[in-house]
């Protein structure tokens, strides 16, 4: 069955139409969740709080097709409000140990560069490369114009090329 199938029937009643929608996205949701907040507890905080937000206003919704685009929009909205509330630095602590193989380390590298970049830039990539949204869909999600969108990405590309150039060039790893 397809999501705006199960859209439709969520908004009719069925809670099971829901409950499926949410486990297709899930991880989704945890991933975006992550690039933007970086602590689990605070993560599974934002994805239950959006979870409740779209079960209780799902009849708002228009058009079945944009659940997706409309689901991510609040998430980030709460990611953003729970970004607001803290008054503290957020430790980074669980990282992953160095592991021996050199791909690995690049993956780890690339990793904690995107987690080092501002939050504004760490969500348009996360949405671009690992949720594969276009950058319209960003604008949509982000509220934001799709030339901002292209500047972000822009952005983001370039300082991470050099925190991974540098860090190369210089010869250690991000995530020593």
């Amino acid at each position: 069955m397809n999501a705006e199938t199960l859209v439709i029937r969520a908004q009719q009643g069925n809670k099971e139409a829901f409950v499926q929608l949410i486990k297709e996205m899930e991880h989704s949701l945890y991933k975006i969740s992550r690039a933007i907040l970086l602590s689990d507890s605070e993560c599974l905080d934002a994805v239950q709080e959006t979870i409740l937000i779209a079960y209780t206003t799902l009849h708002q919704i228009r058009e079945p097709k944009f659940f997706k685009t409309w689901i991510t929009r609040i998430l980030i909205n709460e990611c953003n409000n729970i970004r607001k509330r803290q008054t503290k630095i957020v430790k980074m602590d669980g990282m992953l140990e160095p592991s021996i193989t050199e791909q690995r380390d690049a993956i780890i590298d690339l990793q904690t560069a995107i987690h080092s970049l501002e939050p504004d830039l760490r969500t348009v990539i996360t949405l671009y490369y690992y949720e594969d949204l276009s950058i319209k869909e960003i604008g949509t999600i982000l509220d934001i114009a799709s030339g901002t969108v292209k500047s972000r990405l822009n952005r983001a590309r370039t300082k991470l090329f050099n925190l991974l150039h540098v860090n190369k060039i210089e010869g250690r790893m991000l995530h020593e």
